[in-house]
């Protein structure tokens, strides 16, 4: 049934939420260079049904680490590792949303909003 279907939504996305406790969302380049990142809080944001609505720390904004243009974001646990990979990144319609994509070292970056949405 539908009301079962998204009871089960809502647990996996509680589930990957918490895995990612106190984790941090990664911002690269096409090539893989890391730009910035925002640390993530416990718990790591938010769910909704189907959506985890991520909550950086800092207030979104921290200072790039290098120059380039952010092409991808990736969310890694608090141990480092990896395991949400190739998410869009843009200044609307992505999975994370930022406030600019041409980046320099040093420069504050703002992260608006990045929500995952559990395939259906």
């Amino acid at each position: 049934s539908e009301a079962r279907r998204a009871v089960y939504f809502t647990c996996r996305m509680l589930a990957v939420r918490t895995y990612f406790d106190n984790g941090t969302i990664e911002i690269q380049t096409s090539g893989g260079t890391m730009l910035v990142t925002f640390g993530l809080g416990s718990p790591a944001g938010s769910v909704s049904g189907a959506v985890w609505t991520l909550t950086p720390l800092d207030a979104g904004t921290v200072a790039a680490s290098s120059t380039g243009t952010a092409n991808k974001a990736v969310i890694k646990t608090s141990g480092g590792l990896a395991h949400l990979t190739g998410l869009t990144v843009g200044t609307s319609g992505a999975d994370v949303i930022l406030d600019n994509l041409s980046i320099n070292s040093g420069q504050n970056v703002t992260l608006s909003t990045a929500t995952i949405t559990h395939a259906t």
